[in-house]
């Protein structure tokens, strides 16, 4: 994706703003990782975690009536998950350490996903491929379903040209 070293350069930033940062994760929709800075932590791993936590979170909105997906917040007793919708495609993860001040990290978490979205979906009106293609592994039967970051449930189900897909059972 041309927009990847743009898009790292984004998570580098975020970092620098927010030093109780311990990794950043961008990671389209379907679980591929699109730029990340996460030392000590497998980042095919924690994307795919994510798009599973996306899953069920934008099922969860639907269910309750709450709206489009916008962000996710766990708590462990060593700190913090941070999930943001980015854009139609993408979503940003954050890890914090347990001292982190919590509102600024939603402030610039949702700052940093906003221009993650639009570096994303830039490249993606272009044409270009949203995930590297060393890790692009789809098949034709993979682009049944699609589930967008921020799309309603009839969004989920209708295909649409370079946004990612997965299949949901």
């Amino acid at each position: 994706m041309a927009a990847e070293p743009e898009v790292l350069d984004e998570l580098h930033r975020l970092r620098a703003r927010v030093p109780q940062l311990t990794g950043a994760l961008a990671a389209s929709v379907d679980g591929l990782v699109l730029a990340q800075d996460t030392p000590g932590v497998e980042p095919e791993g924690l994307a795919a975690l994510t798009a599973a936590a996306l899953g069920v979170a934008v099922r969860m909105a639907d269910a309750t009536g709450q709206g489009d997906f916008r962000e996710l917040l766990v708590r462990g007793v060593h700190g913090y998950v941070a999930t943001y919708a980015a854009g139609t495609s993408a979503v940003l993860t954050l890890l914090a350490q347990d001292r982190v001040n919590v509102g600024r990290l939603h402030l610039e978490g949702r700052r940093s996903g906003t221009r993650i979205g639009e570096l994303v979906d830039t490249a993606t009106a272009r044409g270009e491929p949203t995930a590297p293609t060393r890790a692009s592994t789809k098949t034709a039967s993979s682009t049944s379903r699609t589930r967008t970051a921020r799309g309603s449930a009839a969004a989920r189900t209708t295909p649409t040209p370079n946004t990612p897909t997965t299949s949901e059972s």
